[in-house]
């Protein structure tokens, strides 16, 4: 195994050899080749966000079997410190934001650069000053629960840094409520919260949710706030919201209880009436109901003969994509194919195919009534006919 590794970094040093020939002709926009290779997690954060030299101190604290989560924390408690660069209290606070969304996302999407489109210090009525985290569209590639736990670690870095909690006003309350509706009315939300969710998330969290407009489309009350930057639909802050901490009510439940964080007691009562409402649900018919003309149905909801979930990981699939057996796509006539794209009912998310020989196969029943497991391409081929 360890001869298998040093063969994958010879193989790289020597792509990287060659590309750098490649660079040095002058037919690129630069020289050098942009992308340096990354040999850990801790080498990706601080490549993608930084600070400078905070690889060491995450690859210590791995080595002391910390979760990602409470890496992310230790690591944006030392940035506001200033033990990592002489920052304002503003640059801390982004700062030690997009280190901590790196960590969680393990400095693999885009999220930590492109989903904070800012962080500000802002001051509250009574002339406190308060953290405000602007989110963008790309927030999305983090996950809802890393989302969710940024608002957390945003949180946390607002008690470091002794700034007072967001203060909204009534308007600004039902402003993001009607801003969110109409989200969902153009853009669709994996997860809808009730009004009763969202004044109780909105008159609790401690930091001020907000973002860049991503839609041309503008509210029609609550315009012109003094403290809300524009007229239009915010995107980033909608997922955030609602697909993040909201949706993933019970897992923030959890980290708030394991990372010992006060102030977020009222997540409990979210977290209860989403599961309460998910044990009731015994059949979710969500997953159809945008389904296009044309497109097939392979089971209706909780319907017997329908698919098995088995959870795991294989080595071709990674985020957002389900191993189907090969099969299995032979007896759904090769609609499910590599790449295509399928909606399940549970979870409720948009998925990609990707085949998987190491799951059981489809247990089919034959036109002459016999009842079979698959597990051979070629006898299924022969059957199939």
């Amino acid at each position: 195994m360890e001869d298998y590794f040093e063969s994958l970094e010879k193989g790289l040093e020597d792509i990287y050899k060659i590309a750098e020939e490649a660079r040095k002709k002058g037919q690129d926009p630069y020289m050098k080749v942009e992308i340096a290779p990354a040999r850990d997690m801790a080498a990706r954060v601080e490549g993608l966000v930084g600070p400078i030299n905070i690889a060491s101190k995450i690859r210590e604290l791995d080595r002391m079997n910390y979760s990602r989560e409470k890496i992310a924390l230790k690591i944006a408690e030392e940035i506001t410190e200033k033990k990592f660069g002489n920052y304002t209290q503003e640059e801390c606070a982004e700062q030690a934001i997009r280190t901590a969304l790196a960590i969680l996302t393990e400095g693999i999407v885009a999220a930590p650069l492109e989903g904070i489109a800012q962080v500000k210090i802002k001051e509250n009525i009574d002339n406190t000053k308060f953290l405000s985290l602007y989110f963008a569209g790309p927030i999305r590639s983090a996950g809802g629960t890393a989302a969710a736990l940024s608002i957390l670690m945003g949180d946390h870095i607002r008690k470091k840094l002794s700034l007072d909690r967001y203060k909204p006003s009534d308007e600004e309350i039902e402003r993001f409520i009607e801003e969110v509706d109409l989200y969902n009315r153009i853009s669709h939300l994996q997860y809808y919260p009730s009004k009763k969710e969202l004044k109780i998330a909105l008159k609790n969290i401690p930091i001020e949710i907000t973002g860049e407009p991503t839609e041309k489309v503008e509210i029609s009350g609550y315009r012109d706030l003094e403290r809300i930057e524009t007229n239009r639909v915010r995107g980033g802050a909608m997922l955030a919201l609602c697909e993040g901490l909201l949706q993933k009510g019970s897992k923030v439940l959890k980290y708030v209880e394991n990372l010992k964080l006060d102030g977020w007691e009222w997540i409990r009562e979210i977290a209860l009436s989403s599961k309460e409402e998910e044990e009731f649900e015994l059949e979710n018919w969500k997953y159809l109901k945008d389904i296009i003309a044309g497109r097939p149905i392979f089971s209706h909801p909780s319907r017997r003969g329908g698919f098995r979930i088995r959870y795991g990981r294989s080595r071709n699939t990674g985020f957002a994509a389900w191993g189907i057996h090969p099969c299995t796509m032979l007896v759904l006539q090769d609609f499910l194919a590599t790449g295509t794209q399928m909606k399940t009912e549970r979870p409720g998310k948009a998925n990609v195919v990707c085949p998987v020989d190491t799951i059981e196969g489809p247990i089919v029943r034959m036109k002459n009534g016999d009842v079979l497991r698959l597990e051979d391409y070629e006898e299924t081929l022969k059957i199939r006919g």
